[in-house]
């Protein structure tokens, strides 16, 4: 498991960032060593992204993504942290909750959705992949529509006011690993999969009434992929959540870190 990790022991708090599709944590390259400062941060690629190394045969679903992340705690000895979810960090992190709610001191969300209205129309080829045959036709319509370099630089760069706050290894790096043999499979299979972290919004919406987290929702507005009502809909469930819209896109934490690390420290503290 690669992981990368800041601000040392010494701080009481730890915060625990997952990433998102088809990213590593590489995108929190900006975002770690503003919350270093306060807090020790752990940022680990999960199973089929980033350099972690993965073993011959692992099947990739959001739940097995979900059971490595949890062993891996175990290994670095962290019972008990602030989570920082965003897109595909979102399911594996609102599971991880449901099988350690008590580990979770606080919730961050940046466009890390867990309602049905946060998803936006460019969804459609992906919806469209849940109810086909999963065939290799199926596979490949799908994978020209999301898998490609220009839908990679459009995650980043769509709804970024100025194009130029994005570095352009960003959705480089993220291409090239997904370029990877055998890569598009894996993402694939968790296109496929993604429907069973929606088939478990209603637990994920019951762990926020039951447990009352702490939760800030950080939200880029201009998000395509998960839009602001998704943002809005945590007060449903959570009514002393706090929700903050940033003219950004879906990689808020790209353009966005100062603002993001300035939210997220007056909300911890």
């Amino acid at each position: 498991m690669f992981y990368r990790e800041m601000g040392g022991k010494s701080h009481s708090k730890t915060i625990l960032l997952l990433h998102g599709f088809p990213s590593s944590s590489h995108q929190y390259r900006k975002l770690i060593p503003l919350l270093a400062a306060k807090y020790r941060v752990v940022a680990p690629d999960l199973p089929g992204f980033g350099f972690t190394e993965v073993p011959e045969g692992f099947k990739y679903s959001f739940e097995t993504l979900t059971d490595t992340l949890a062993e891996f705690l175990d290994v670095i000895s962290l019972s008990t942290f602030s989570i920082y979810i965003f897109d595909y960090g979102a399911p594996v992190g609102l599971r991880l909750a449901l099988q350690r709610a008590d580990a979770i001191e606080a919730v961050v969300t940046q466009n890390g959705n867990a309602y049905k209205e946060g998803f936006g129309d460019v969804w459609g080829p992906i919806q469209a992949f849940w109810t086909s045959k999963n065939s290799a036709e199926d596979r490949a319509k799908v994978a020209d529509a999301m898998l490609t370099y220009d839908i990679t630089k459009f995650q980043y760069l769509n709804g970024t006011p100025d194009a130029s706050r994005v570095a352009p290894e960003s959705y480089t790096l993220d291409y090239a690993l997904m370029e990877r043999p055998g890569n598009k499979d894996i993402q694939l299979d968790l296109f496929m999969d993604y429907q069973n972290n929606v088939a478990l919004y209603e637990k994920f919406q019951e762990y926020f009434r039951s447990s009352q987290v702490p939760l800030l929702a950080v939200w880029g507005k201009n998000d395509v992929f998960f839009i602001p009502p998704g943002a809005e809909a945590f007060k449903k469930d959570l009514p002393h959540s706090q929700v903050k819209f940033l003219d950004a896109g879906h990689f808020a934490s790209e353009t966005h870190a100062e603002e993001i690390a300035d939210e997220i420290i007056a909300f911890l503290g």
